[in-house]
């Protein structure tokens, strides 16, 4: 007569106390083997699949996926034939059986696919096989308690060999931690060619550790078959491969090159631009050509380099030289379907509002269809990134290499804000200045960043360099 017997969430280890109920992997009604995964829960450390302690057939689940369940709560019951309830009904009455652990420690199973060893001459201190399981430890597991030497990793001994060769082939693996399953199994280590030091044989995280250290020292594992060299590894298990190519090569290996030669620093200020929005509304109104805000900040950049020359210039570290240049190619960062690009205005310095709002509109306009050549794309001395566009207030932009500096403007929004004493509904913007420390030091970057400052809050600042 078959028997229902109640699997509860096994004690996951390292201090988990709950785990969520990710998917599960069996219905009602299916037959299930002893160590089949039967449901994925999730816990605040790892995903983790929970093997069946009994062979059977799922007659319960206990939780809905996105359930939350403490350890030791029912997870599901599994109707067993008369042999396996019996056998599974004596491991019940076990103090060590509390049905709360995974699989092959501390539950009852079928007799027939339980795990014997002969008794060996080194293995007096397990337990008489006559009542249960006996201790798999191999002779040099078991050394250390009696003179304190160390275990020898990685090396089978007699009892492991005749604990391996009597091991069911489809039998439990006495793992209680589903952390030594993983690391068994993204190393490529079989844990039913181990035998563990444990109690009652329990192989644990320093056992597969030992393998893996065996592995490294002789250059391949000890006890587990070589993984193909074609097989991929963990990490190449999921995901895919993106070449970094093209336009999103080229900007890899700018940005990677500007973080590794480039000794950069950041600072920013917030800054009040009603007053730069209300200017640029006040000459769109007057007729002509609409000024672009990018143009108007464009302008306010030329003016700022004009009085801070350090940093529209570049290192020559063969020459131990820093290179002041005269001419302000402006570059200006735009997102493209094909990534991002920065597109460079030539003498940006020389131009009006007008100007740069037309030049902006056809570089951005190329960009976008993808027929930039390659001297718009090169050839800048200072780069004006816009990132408030995608809606962000700050950043710390990325040199632009071989250049000094870039300047980053985030999203202009309505705050709070203390003007003329009193509080006050502002437009403010966040602006970012990156430079290479190089070049200058933070007196001559702070004195750019706040007259760029000065100029969004009252633009009649730049009346003065005009």
């Amino acid at each position: 007569m078959a028997q229902v017997l109640e699997f509860r969430l096994p004690d996951l280890g390292e201090g988990l106390t709950e785990a969520e109920v990710v998917r599960w992997l069996v219905e009602v009604g299916d037959v299930v083997a002893i160590d089949q995964p039967v449901v994925e829960v999730e816990t605040a450390k790892a995903m983790v699949e929970v093997p069946c302690p009994y062979a059977g057939v799922v007659t319960a689940r206990f939780g809905e996926e996105g359930t939350e369940l403490p350890v030791g709560a029912p997870l599901l019951t599994v109707a067993v034939g008369e042999q396996d309830a019996g056998a599974a009904g004596a491991a019940a009455d076990d103090t060590e059986g509390s049905g709360n652990v995974l699989v092959g420690y501390g539950t009852g199973a079928p007799p027939a696919r339980r795990r014997r060893v002969r008794p060996t001459p080194m293995a007096s201190g397990s337990r008489d096989t006559s009542g249960g399981v006996e201790a798999a430890a191999p002779v040099a597991a078991a050394a250390p308690a009696a003179n304190g030497s160390a275990r020898t990793a990685g090396v089978p001994s007699a009892a492991h060999a005749t604990a391996v060769a009597e091991r069911s082939v489809d039998g439990p693996v006495p793992v209680i931690s589903p952390l030594v399953r993983r690391l068994a199994r993204e190393n490529g280590v079989d844990l039913r060619q181990l035998s563990g030091s444990g109690p009652e044989g329990l192989i644990l995280r320093a056992d597969v550790e030992d393998v893996l250290r065996a592995d490294a020292a002789r250059g391949r594992g000890a006890g587990a078959p070589a993984a193909p060299a074609t097989a991929p590894g963990p990490a190449q298990s999921s995901g895919s491969r993106v070449p970094l190519k093209g336009v999103r090569g080229a900007v890899a290996d700018k940005l990677s090159r500007s973080r590794r030669e480039i000794p950069d620093a950041t600072c920013w200020v917030d800054a009040d631009a009603t007053e730069l929005m209300r200017a640029r509304a006040a000459m769109n109104a007057a007729g002509g050509q609409k000024i672009s805000l990018l143009a108007l900040l464009a302008r306010i950049c030329t003016a700022a380099l004009a009085r801070h020359p350090e940093l529209n210039s570049r290192v020559d570290m063969e020459a131990r030289e820093i290179v002041r240049l005269d001419a302000v190619h402006l570059g200006f960062a735009a997102q493209t379907e094909r990534g991002l690009v920065v597109p460079v205005v030539r003498d940006a310095h020389t131009r009006d509002a007008e100007s740069l709002t037309a030049e902006f509109a056809r570089l951005t306009e190329a960009a976008r269809a993808g027929t930039l050549t390659p001297a718009e794309l090169t050839g800048g001395t200072f780069t004006l990134n816009n990132y408030g566009v995608f809606g962000v207030d700050g950043s710390t932009p990325i040199i632009n290499h071989p250049e000094a500096a870039m300047l980053g403007v985030g999203r202009i929004v309505p705050k709070p804000w203390v003007h003329e004493g009193e509080l006050a509904v502002r437009q403010v913007v966040q602006l970012s200045l990156t430079f290479d420390h190089r070049v200058c030091d933070g007196g001559t970057a702070g004195g750019f960043l706040r007259y760029v400052a000065d100029c969004v809050e009252q633009p009649a600042v730049l009346l003065r360099t005009l």
